[in-house]
């Protein structure tokens, strides 16, 4: 009697366990429920980001172009300067020599003229009254052009030597922000010097060069109006500029330049965007990303969430009448804000598809849709 009422006991907890392994079961199938969203077409705006340079509108090396010892530095590193401010001076004596030299050859060459002139004047009456032959006249105008040509040549000299004597101060040609200054006052500086004595950096507007390859090319300039590059160029809208802080800088840009062929080593294509620069806030040498917007009309998005990938393909897993899911490949645009795709092809308006939760998904599987909106797929 008692081994019956264990073994009554035994099938009582097991028919138990299995109540509960279909209870489970059950509320597996129950909650196979997965966010679906219907497929629309709408405006889209799109950001493309492409990490670039910042070069000044103007970027001169100031380099001696004479021999001499640095005797004074006029500006420090990070000063703003304008167009024939002094930056420095270089010890040269023997320039200032050089015209001293000049000079005393001008006058040396003005006496000779004035005695080739005096003997001009003494040689021709007497060639006119017959007493002399003509030859003495012509070989003293001979030699009166000579010495006018020697006295031309020692006015260029002291012209020359002028000039070298300017080089011992040197003035910034453009208006701008000093960079470095790899040499201090004492040290000798030549046209041969490898290091300039500093950079002028006009960056009251900015260059941002950055490069894009040949696909991206191809779309970026698709959807801009226009024939020519240039005339695509002109119609591209605004583009931003983020810093290295990851703020957005507060004047927008333009693109301006692209370059007339692609670089065969790396399969890119350089731009040039400019920006303007009033407060000197993004120095030459800055780094930044170029965020470029694209608006596409009709365009089909779907969550990036939405989409895996096999061998390079994109696929979603598209809901029919009857629940069940199937895999669809999708062509995509290269251009993106991070979270959303716009669909080339595999998709039309109409269609829905599974928004999120996807790994757990299979081919046929039939699902329990939650309707959701984009917005809502994307931010959950």
């Amino acid at each position: 009697m008692r081994s019956l009422s264990m073994l009554l006991g035994a099938c009582f907890l097991l028919l138990g366990v299995s109540c509960k392994s279909k209870a489970k079961k059950s509320h597996q199938v129950t909650n196979n429920s997965y966010p679906v969203i219907m497929v629309k077409s709408d405006t889209a705006t799109l950001y493309a980001d492409y990490p670039g340079t910042i070069q000044g509108i103007e970027n001169v090396e100031i380099r001696p172009k004479i021999d001499g010892f640095i005797s004074g530095i006029y500006v420090d590193e990070g000063a703003s300067v304008t167009k024939g401010q002094l930056l420095f001076k270089i010890d040269a004596p023997q320039y200032e020599q050089d015209v001293r030299t000049a000079k005393a050859n001008i006058n040396i060459a003005k006496a000779d003229v004035d005695a080739a002139v005096m003997n001009v004047n003494k040689v021709q009456p007497l060639v006119e009254k017959g007493i002399i032959s003509d030859y003495e006249l012509k070989s003293a105008k001979y030699t009166l052009e000579a010495k006018r040509a020697a006295l031309s040549q020692a006015e260029a000299a002291l012209e020359n030597a002028r000039i070298n004597l300017s080089y011992t101060s040197i003035y910034s040609p453009v208006t701008g922000v000093i960079g470095m200054l790899p040499f201090k006052v004492g040290s000798l500086v030549g046209s041969s010097t490898a290091t300039a004595l500093t950079t002028v950096s006009n960056i009251s507007q900015i260059y941002c060069y950055f490069s894009i390859n040949e696909k991206q090319e191809l779309d970026f300039f698709a959807s801009a109006k226009g024939n020519t590059i240039q005339e695509k160029l002109s119609t591209l809208p605004p583009a931003m500029l983020v810093l290295a802080n990851g703020s957005i800088f507060s004047h927008r840009g333009k693109i301006e330049s692209a370059s007339g062929f692609i670089n065969a080593q790396t399969g890119a294509v350089n731009l040039r965007a400019v920006f303007a620069n009033p407060n000197g806030i993004i120095r030459n040498g800055s780094s930044a990303v170029v965020r470029v917007p694209t608006t596409i009309a009709d365009a089909i998005l779907i969550p990036q969430k939405a989409t895996y990938q096999i061998q390079g393909a994109l696929f979603v897993y598209k809901v029919d009448a009857d629940n069940k899911v199937s895999s669809v490949s999708v062509s995509v645009n290269s251009a993106n804000n991070g979270k959303f795709y716009v669909v080339k092809s595999g998709l039309k308006p109409g269609d829905r598809i599974v928004a999120g939760g996807i790994d757990n998904l299979r081919e046929n599987l039939v699902i329990e849709p939650k309707v959701v909106t984009l917005d809502q797929a994307v931010n959950d």
